[in-house]
């Protein structure tokens, strides 16, 4: 395994989005996705920039919108805050076509509607072998998607999105992180034809600690989500990777790694 030592201690293995990008960029406070589990949320009210109501009205900031792009080292992720949405359709656009003409490689994740992705694989087409898109769905349930991710589109619509990416000739991807169910082979099942590039499987994170900044007073969330962290157990989680280790499209997110035994790498953005 690679190790890397500073000050005579070893390098921590990145997390997040630092599993998947050298860098990110995002031009949005907010998002009308208000998912239950968003650490970006989480983050923004634990610092006064925003409150459980306000994150649902997000806001562009301009001076992110209009900034210039260079060349960067290593792949950018965008957005990792908010989502793209019809709303702000435009301005995604704008900020991808320049961080792309500046020759930047750029992983785009969404919870995706069709109407975005259908403008982002027209105005996008002369930058393909640039994009990765990565679309995040973490059940089959509509049921479940709505709970844990009421503003987002439902199973059908993410599922339509990426079979119109991949039939755009784009580079696709799906991460299941969070998985919102204990059925997640439902999903990897429906995805896997249209991947070409890799699905990724994640634990819920930080759970115990999101949900009474995301959902203050609310007993019901409380209680999904102990449920839900108790259906990926160390023991379901192993289960899980002895189904699925030898399929060459699936990846394992740190939160799986350091539960069987995997290597975890630690330099950033490199999307293993």
């Amino acid at each position: 395994m690679q190790t890397t030592t500073i000050i005579g201690q070893p390098k921590p293995p990145p997390t997040g989005t630092q599993e998947w990008a050298a860098s990110n960029v995002n031009i949005q406070d907010g998002c009308e996705h208000d998912c239950r589990y968003c650490y970006a949320k989480t983050m923004a009210i634990r610092f006064k920039r925003m409150t459980a109501k306000s994150w649902a009205e997000p806001k562009l900031r301009e001076h992110d919108v209009n900034r210039g792009f260079t060349r960067r080292s290593g792949r950018i992720m965008f957005p990792t805050a908010h989502d793209i949405t019809e709303k702000n359709i435009e301005a995604c656009i704008g900020v991808l076509k320049k961080m792309l003409a500046a020759g930047n490689d750029v992983l785009i994740v969404s919870k995706p509607c069709m109407t975005c992705v259908e403008r982002l694989c027209s105005e996008l087409a002369p930058f393909r072998n640039q994009i990765v898109f990565r679309f995040s769905i973490g059940s089959a349930s509509n049921a479940v998607l709505k709970y844990w991710e009421p503003g987002a589109p439902m199973f059908k619509q993410r599922l339509a999105c990426l079979k119109a990416a991949y039939l755009h000739d784009f580079q696709t991807s799906v991460s299941c992180e969070p998985m919102l169910d204990d059925r997640i082979d439902r999903v990897v099942d429906a995805v896997h034809p249209f991947v070409t590039d890799s699905i990724w499987l994640g634990k819920i994170n930080r759970l115990r600690s999101i949900l009474p900044q995301t959902c203050p007073g609310d007993a019901e969330a409380v209680r999904k989500g102990e449920v839900l962290m108790a259906s990926q157990s160390d023991n379901a989680i192993r289960n899980l990777y002895a189904r699925y280790q030898h399929d060459t499209k699936i990846k394992w997110k740190d939160s799986i790694k350091k539960v069987v035994g995997l290597d975890r790498p630690t330099n950033s953005g490199l999307d293993i």
